[in-house]
């Protein structure tokens, strides 16, 4: 008889096995190893469920939600050590450029949705709902409201997030080997804090984790996307903001690079957990449509970063994480990893978050009462 172990036991175990994958696609000297390899290991675990792994097995909805949440509030305390105007003066410079491209991206995210309704079997709300770029915990529950198939809007949602992290970070990461002969030397690098041990920032590590905890508690509160980075981020921000403006000078926290290679461990693991057998039974043309469309998807991101970058100044990559659907941790904590412009990063994703759960909920209403007063117009006219 196998010893079964707790939950919290369990998951620990499962997040230290899936690490050893982050372990080794870090020794190449990628910047983002522990992300991509941990999250592929991890993948690998949850669908195939080895017999040594039988005695951990987590939960078939993934890890505790607990370890996302960790991983996402070291992010929102990294960022938030980092938040200044210019991000603002960015968008007041390119505001026209920035907000039509946002459009646009969540314009084909949609066709994609009604791709994937007119070529499988898939109901209208659900395609859409699957498709939306609105967050991976956003949309399921907003489709659960409205009658859609909450598993498929979850295995479509999860596949796309899975896709974007594992080829545009690779892609933007060796555009920077290629351009710089070497990947930045600044990834993992602190830029707000020290490595070294000081009883000082010690304190001040302290006193922003209460910070990002105290701003998470609140954006869940108010309903904020993804409030584990955004609550923290805002909340650390404003501590540090604060205090800086007191004191007259910037606060060092004790922030070595350890932190962030949790954060990407917790994260990682958390998204590749979420993969089983059981989502994927039964809708495989579903899943080959939607593989489909997020290729096309991710090409046609790169193309408006292009763009962007072009007409902007903004770089590549930073545009291409700005603009890519792939979830606001994730795309955070690559932007930090390759040295990209993170807060704009941010603003640009909780932007689209914004404007997504606003307009397109209504819009996708609309469409989907419009579809069946046709369909009962068809009927009766037989």
């Amino acid at each position: 008889m196998e010893k079964k172990h707790p939950v919290f036991l369990n998951n620990m175990l499962f997040i230290l096995v899936s690490s050893i994958g982050g372990f080794l696609f870090a020794l190449t000297g990628m910047s983002i190893g522990w992300m991509i390899g941990t999250m592929l290991l991890a993948t690998v675990l949850s669908y195939k469920k080895p017999t040594f792994m039988r005695s951990m097995t987590v939960n078939e909805k993934g890890l505790s939600k607990f370890w996302l949440w960790i991983g996402q509030c070291i992010l929102g305390i990294e960022l938030g050590q980092q938040i200044n105007l210019s991000v603002l003066q960015i968008f007041m410079d390119n505001s026209i450029a920035i907000l039509s491209m946002l459009f646009l991206s969540i314009i084909f995210s949609v066709l994609s949705g009604y791709f994937i309704w007119k070529y499988t079997k898939t109901d209208l709300l659900t395609s859409f709902y699957g498709t939306a770029p609105g967050g991976l915990t956003a949309m399921p529950a907003i489709a659960e409201e409205v009658g859609a198939n909450t598993a498929v809007v979850s295995i479509i949602q999860t596949m796309r997030v899975f896709l974007v992290i594992l080829s545009i970070p690779l892609l933007v990461s060796s555009l920077l080997v290629s351009a710089d002969g070497s990947e930045t030397e600044s990834t993992l690098a602190l830029q707000n804090g020290i490595s070294e041990f000081e009883v000082v920032p010690f304190l001040w590590t302290l006193v922003l984790a209460l910070s990002a905890w105290g701003g998470a508690l609140l954006g869940k509160r108010l309903n904020f996307p993804a409030p584990w980075v955004i609550g923290s981020m805002l909340g650390v921000a404003l501590v540090q903001t604060i205090s800086s403006s007191y004191v007259g000078h910037t606060i060092t926290s004790w922030w070595p690079s350890i932190f962030m290679i949790l954060a990407q461990i917790f994260i990682a693991a958390s998204i590749g957990s979420s993969f089983n057998k059981s989502l994927l039974i039964g809708i495989g043309k579903t899943v080959y449509m939607s593989l489909i469309c997020t290729i096309a998807l991710i090409l046609a991101v790169l193309g408006c970063s292009f763009v962007v970058a072009k007409m902007t100044g903004i770089s590549f990559v930073t545009a291409t994480l700005a603009f890519a659907p792939g979830g606001i941790a994730e795309m955070a904590t690559t932007s930090i990893l390759l040295d990209a412009d993170s807060t704009f990063v941010v603003a640009v994703q909780v932007l689209r978050i914004i404007v997504v759960l606003i307009l397109l909920p209504p819009f996708f209403k609309y469409i989907n009462h419009h579809e069946r007063k046709k369909v009962k117009q068809s009927s009766a006219s037989v």
